[in-house]
């Protein structure tokens, strides 16, 4: 699997399995919006804290307008390897290449130290 150079920030394998944990638990709380189309209504919307990017989206360019608009409403992005596993934790049974957290309490300090450790990364 080749990663695109211009997947950055790109989480390391600890981080990614910590940010899919994530995705994991807030869809269980139905605070995950899922695809590309669905993240830039809730970024667009200030509703999004952080979006999940699948790195081996095929082509690329399908995700990177996300980046710039996540990038002008101010909301923090990480790519990750694999939208297989992106796609298993957000519950479904096929790839996912976005997965935007929505605000929700039960999920309001673990995505504030989530952000902090990307924001780190760029």
């Amino acid at each position: 699997m080749q990663i695109d150079p211009r997947a950055v920030p790109f989480a390391n394998e600890e981080l990614s399995l910590e940010l899919l944990n994530l995705v994991k638990h807030g869809s269980s709380l139905q605070a995950v919006k899922r695809g590309a189309n669905e993240a830039l209504k809730q970024v667009n919307r200030g509703k999004a804290e952080l979006v999940v990017i699948a790195a081996d989206a095929d082509p690329i360019e399908i995700v990177l307008h996300l980046p710039l608009a996540c990038e002008d409403k101010g909301v923090p992005y990480v790519f990750v390897a694999s939208k297989n596993a992106l796609g298993r934790a957000c519950n479904v049974s096929v790839p996912t290449i976005v997965a935007s957290i929505g605000k929700h309490d039960a999920l309001g300090n673990v995505v504030a130290e989530m952000i902090g450790r990307i924001e780190a990364l760029m």
